[in-house]
């Protein structure tokens, strides 16, 4: 009996073109629930079962703790789709988050099975899902910012903080999900009785984050609930004026949404204001890293004038130089703070 395949064989290359001939458009949302699935791959396979059927596209972690999805959904298959979810024990009223944006986020779908939803790498004495920081609303958020005891932390990676973040919040100088809680910890020291204000892209990891506080002695934890994403929903929604500048970094092939027009970000090549992420074009190095328009054209969309020469190479002799690591081009020499792959991101 033939083994039935749960998931994508076909190149990049082949999918990204199917993506852009789609004579539809999309919904980019997200979501996440820590609930308990027993069977992790079973539950996975009938995931992509079920969604597959929908066209659906993106990047799911499914885990014996719970969920985290980003995705894409064709319009007309929408509603559809959603009585799916309802129709599951696991996934029924689930609060979705579409894209403050439209684009091309996702061009196939990869569901995975791993320990944690989210990579913080803890073990499980170090905090309790059932003990977790209040979840607040764009206006409360707003309102206990003005408090003079409040202290609140960007609970994303530093290069999603450059381009967009809360005024005079504490920004974590770490590059990886599994060093952000003891940095955060650490960063806090002293400050157990304060309000503390957590926010994150969707909610996700401050919710996990706020279980990790609150079991180590703080006593007042709280989180912007839905993320950014809810919050910039929410202000335009009711005309609020919005605390969060710049943009909001995301995990798809959109890199980021605007939510106000502030620059925080800066070129990492000429130093000039920018905010645009970009995924290096040379095959051998995909470094995230922030481009202006100028440096852009300057460097075809690679990092250094390095990696533009072996972009440029025929694809054989990169495929034969790949071979050879002293001759693939470094991925630190264009700035002092290592940047992370973008296949690397979590």
């Amino acid at each position: 009996m033939k083994k039935e395949v749960l998931y994508n064989k076909k190149s990049r290359e082949l999918l990204t073109e199917e993506l852009r001939q789609e004579p539809f458009e999309r919904l980019t949302c997200s979501f996440y629930r820590y609930i308990h699935i027993d069977n992790p791959e079973l539950f996975r396979d009938e995931l992509y079962r079920n969604w597959n059927a929908f066209d659906i596209f993106g990047r799911i972690y499914v885990a014996t703790e719970g969920i985290n999805a980003q995705f894409s959904c064709p319009e007309h298959h929408w509603e559809a789709f959603k009585k799916n979810m309802d129709s599951t024990t696991t996934l029924a009223k689930m609060p979705l988050k579409i894209a403050l944006q439209p684009g091309e986020s996702f061009y196939k779908l990869t569901i995975k099975v791993k320990d944690e939803i989210v990579a913080y790498n803890l073990e499980e004495d170090e905090y309790d899902m059932q003990h977790v920081g209040r979840h607040l609303t764009a206006v409360e958020f707003n309102r206990a910012l003005e408090n003079q005891d409040t202290v609140v932390v960007d609970m994303r990676n530093y290069y999603e903080s450059e381009v967009g973040r809360f005024t005079d919040a504490i920004i974590p100088d770490v590059d990886t999900s599994r060093e952000l809680l003891p940095e955060v910890k650490r960063l806090l020291h002293g400050k157990e009785d304060n309000t503390v204000l957590l926010y994150c892209t969707g909610g996700i990891r401050c919710e996990k984050a706020s279980a990790y506080l609150v079991h180590h002695g703080f006593q007042n934890v709280n989180q912007l609930g839905g993320g950014i994403i809810q919050y910039a929903h929410d202000v335009k929604a009711m005309g609020l004026k919005s605390k969060f500048i710049g943009k909001n970094f995301v995990f798809d092939a959109r890199m980021g949404e605007r939510v106000t027009d502030d620059i925080l970000g800066v070129c990492h090549q000429c130093g000039k204001p920018a905010d645009t992420h970009l995924d290096c074009g040379n095959d051998a190095c995909h470094i995230l890293f922030i481009q202006c328009d100028k440096c852009n054209e300057k460097y075809a969309g690679c990092c250094s004038a390095e990696c533009k020469e072996f972009a440029s190479l025929p694809v054989a002799k990169q495929r034969l130089f790949r071979k050879d690591p002293e001759k693939v081009v470094s991925r630190a020499r264009y700035s002092s703070r290592v940047k992370p792959r973008l296949n690397d991101l979590n």
